[in-house]
């Protein structure tokens, strides 16, 4: 990871932005999937890693 300390202060703006958003948003609360996979979401992480197919789309 860069070191803050060498940033530009436009990157430490855009930092400062970004961690503000996301304590805005919170947590995802998404409702259980019936039915679907255990593990992580398959469109974030993709469905590679089942045998090279995205096939639930």
């Amino acid at each position: 990871m860069t070191d803050r300390d060498t940033l530009p202060p436009e990157a430490l703006r855009a930092l400062e932005e970004a961690e503000a958003r996301k304590k805005k948003q919170g947590d995802l609360n998404l409702p259980p999937e019936l039915g679907g996979r255990d593990g992580p979401e398959p469109v974030r992480y993709g469905d590679w890693e089942k045998k090279g197919i995205a096939y639930d789309f």
